[in-house]
């Protein structure tokens, strides 16, 4: 896990912004729609030869680029748990040149026509983002979308994608019964002072299932008769209780190597833990081990000064480990109004890891994304709320527990 303070140096700390890898690795933007016109028909027919569409197109006129993707179901905010398979598929057009404001109209064919399902506009990015429904009666769905003229450009029509490729995950878990599955194994469950964690654990008592959610926690360790001392580079010192944490993961029962994996989270609120969504190599980190830790989203709690979010991916080169990642700039942007909140809903967070980049999302909307360093090798999914050393002294112990909620879990491997 990261440690924001010091990751803030390095010089590879950085979320790349979508429009910088736009030519490498096209189509990348998802998130959720607004507008209307939900089911007018265009007309326009569909030609019976045109081949299966791929979850992603490419189409090029004179003047201008239309990028389409279809990603898998990564949309779906809420106060309440929710079933997995009526979260939206993400949608997204990347037009060049932008014209920012245009209108963008998201078609989805039905028989030999299209029919209009929503329309929005293209932000400053060149990007038209749409929440879209992901099958229909088990069947996949094909969309594409149609630019209205503006600033000096001809309406123009993107090839089709497909949401087949999404239509089954590679794994799942929704959290529904009273136990963790067998895939799940508890992690950290060690005092150690070398990590930076000497003064929490992880231990199946910060862990329970109930209600359709995982429940992790931060809570005091009650079987400690004495209280832990922090010192050294993690500033505030003094003596705090010890805290166990809801730490775990599926290390040896399940991993996988490059897909989408999304998990559906409700944060903690306070400040003095993190809670996480992460991915590690299924052979562990070490010095010189290969892949690298994915920390696809972590929350710091609300009010934090940068506010709360980051992603970053750590790896070793030789003996060295070399940092990357950041704060997730202007996240209170992704929220769904200002009355949400990290700790108040569930929001989809997700990584789509291909062999050139990782990109992260939340809701389907792009946050960041990394082109150096990604891990060419299996990794399998980690759930935590920890304290760590450096945390600690942010909160009370008569302020605990704290919980961070787990509503599902997916993974969909798409390989090399």
């Amino acid at each position: 896990m990261s440690v924001p303070r010091t990751l803030a140096s390095s010089a590879l700390a950085l979320l790349v912004p979508a429009t910088l890898l736009a030519a490498a690795q096209p189509g990348s933007a998802t998130g959720s729609a607004t507008g209307s016109n939900v089911g007018s028909n265009v007309g326009s027919m569909v030609d019976p030869a045109e081949p299966p569409a791929a979850s992603v197109s490419v189409r090029t006129t004179s003047r201008q680029r239309v990028t389409l993707q279809a990603l898998p179901q990564v949309v779906q905010h809420g106060a309440r748990p929710a079933d997995a398979d009526r979260a939206r598929a993400g949608v997204t057009a990347t037009i060049r040149p932008v014209r920012p404001g245009r209108r963008v109209h998201l078609h989805v064919r039905r028989g030999e026509a299209w029919e209009t399902v929503t329309t929005t506009r293209q932000d400053a990015r060149g990007r038209a983002q749409f929440a879209a429904a992901g099958s229909e009666a088990g069947d996949p769905l094909t969309y594409r979308v149609r630019a209205a003229a503006a600033g000096g450009l001809r309406a123009v029509t993107s090839g089709v994608v497909s949401t087949e490729r999404w239509l089954d995950a590679t794994w799942t878990d929704e959290f529904s019964g009273t136990h963790l599955g067998p895939e799940w194994s508890h992690r950290g469950r060690d005092y150690v002072g070398s990590n930076r964690r000497s003064c929490s654990k992880g231990d199946p008592s910060a862990a329970s299932v109930g209600g359709g959610a995982l429940r992790l926690s931060v809570v005091k360790d009650p079987e400690a008769t004495s209280r832990c001392r922090i010192r050294g580079r993690d500033a505030v010192g003094g003596r705090f209780a010890y805290r166990l944490n809801g730490h775990v993961g599926t290390q040896g029962a399940f991993s996988f190597r490059y897909g989408v994996a999304a998990a559906r989270v409700k944060f903690h609120r306070l400040r003095g833990q993190h809670g996480a969504f992460w991915l590690q190599p299924a052979a562990g980190m070490y010095p010189g081990a290969t892949g690298s830790e994915i920390d696809v989203v972590e929350y710091f709690g609300d009010r934090h000064p940068q506010g709360g979010l980051a992603s970053f991916v750590h790896r070793y080169d030789g003996r060295r480990r070399v940092s990357a990642g950041g704060w997730i700039p202007g996240s209170e942007s992704f929220l769904a109004s200002r009355r949400d909140g990290w700790s108040k809903n569930y929001h989809v967070f997700s990584v789509e890891w291909t062999p050139r980049s990782l990109v992260f999302r939340i809701d389907g909307k792009e946050t960041g994304r990394m082109g150096r360093g990604v891990s060419d090798v299996r990794q399998f999914p980690i759930l935590s709320l920890i304290a760590a050393d450096y945390e600690i002294p942010k909160i009370q112990g008569r302020r605990l527990p704290q919980h961070m909620y787990v509503d599902w879990v997916r993974v969909w491997e798409t390989g090399g």
